[in-house]
């Protein structure tokens, strides 16, 4: 945390010095503050900031794609004559295990367009799910677990 608390204020120093407060200076001054970084990692010490920076990029990434495939296939289902959905509510077993993993994970999940959640266990195991394309409950686990759920926890852990 304190290597990205420094390339905050590394980008607001650039924003400063460049003389404008706009996002795409602050988009700059991270990337200029991110090469500084790690230029002097060896020094500053915290190499684990650099690792989680390209997993972040990509689960932005995977996210964003996602979202619009969701989307994509909800708009379809909405304007052509045959509705495809199957909808189901699937007990989701959870390998998030802290209430900000699962929290997270829930609401990402409720992001997307058919999918929504709807509960946790009290044991917290298990994440009960509403979605409208249900066409195989062990594939629509299997899908969410080795994507959402595998790259949220590489991001957090």
């Amino acid at each position: 945390m304190n290597q990205l608390l420094l390339n905050l204020l590394l980008a607001l120093a650039w924003m400063l010095l460049v003389g404008q407060l706009d996002a795409e200076t602050l988009i700059e001054g991270m990337v200029i503050g991110y090469l500084i970084l790690w230029i002097s990692r060896s020094a500053l010490g915290g190499a684990g900031y650099f690792r989680k920076i390209p997993l972040v990029v990509r689960f932005i990434f995977y996210f964003i794609k996602e979202l619009i495939v969701a989307n994509l296939k909800v708009a379809y289902d909405i304007i052509t004559p045959r509705h495809y959905m199957k909808p189901g509510i699937i007990a989701f077993p959870l390998d998030v295990a802290t209430d900000l993993e699962i929290t997270l994970f829930a609401n990402l999940l409720t992001l997307t367009p058919g999918t929504l959640s709807l509960d946790v266990s009290d044991d917290k195991k298990t994440l009960y799910v509403h979605a409208l394309y249900v066409d195989d409950a062990d594939r629509f686990r299997k899908e969410l677990k080795r994507g959402l759920e595998r790259r949220l926890l590489e991001v957090l852990r």
